[in-house]
């Protein structure tokens, strides 16, 4: 019989759900353009505080959650992909890498787009702050980052398919249900300390993190509409 671990708790798999929805909604938005560039700015924002959600959540969240146990030092990415490195419940050293560089650069995006002037129909709430140098240069680096989006979506797309397909290993749907299924034959592959390191997802947590989100949304609200 297999063995359930929880590892995604239940903020986190939102947030990424959240996140994935409200990146395939700006994106559809920009390229529609005209007056739907005003939706792409309301999923930008969204965006932005969903990222804030999870930076917090790396240092308050659960165990699988925060950064500091998954976080891709030099020399677990050299043994994993060297083969010596136990197998992991959250994510290994090179998914790691993805996780960490998508975070920056949809906080490079989210940021950025708070500057933005096209000059047309559409203007970023911190824009009238910046000198027009400024926001001319965080307006390049807007368009141009969106290259850098759209291939490390397409990579991380391609590394979940590769799992699934070649390494019999389903990541989406612990990231649905939240729980990783160990086979007991496989448990071996594991530290031990990993696999009693199940994370929290009880209702204190849940009540917590809704909390953080509402803060940080108000938060968010309240400096682009000034």
């Amino acid at each position: 019989m297999k063995k359930m671990i929880r590892i995604w708790d239940l903020p986190l798999r939102l947030f990424h759900w959240l996140l994935v929805a409200c990146i395939v909604g700006s994106l559809i938005c920009v390229n529609i353009g005209g007056n739907a560039i005003e939706y792409h700015a309301y999923f930008g924002y969204s965006i932005l505080t969903l990222l804030i959600f999870r930076l917090v959540w790396g240092f308050v969240g659960s165990t699988h959650a925060r950064f500091t146990s998954f976080f891709p030092s030099p020399a677990k990415i050299i043994h994993y992909l060297q083969g010596s490195s136990p197998r992991v419940l959250g994510h290994n050293p090179i998914g790691a890498l993805s996780v960490f560089a998508l975070l920056f650069v949809l906080c490079v995006q989210a940021f950025t787009g708070l500057f933005v002037d096209d000059e047309i129909a559409f203007q970023g709430p911190l824009a009238k702050f910046a000198s027009g140098s400024v926001v001319s240069f965080l307006s390049e680096i807007h368009e141009g980052n969106q290259v850098v989006i759209y291939t490390l979506i397409t990579i991380h797309i391609a590394a979940i398919w590769y799992y699934n397909k070649f390494k019999g290993e389903n990541l989406i749907k612990p990231m649905i249900t939240g729980d990783k299924e160990i086979d007991p034959s496989e448990e071996a592959k594991y530290l031990p300390t990993d696999l009693g390191r199940a994370s929290k997802d009880g209702g204190l947590q849940r009540a917590f993190a809704l909390v953080l989100l509402s803060v940080i949304a108000v938060v968010v609200g309240y400096f682009i509409t000034q």
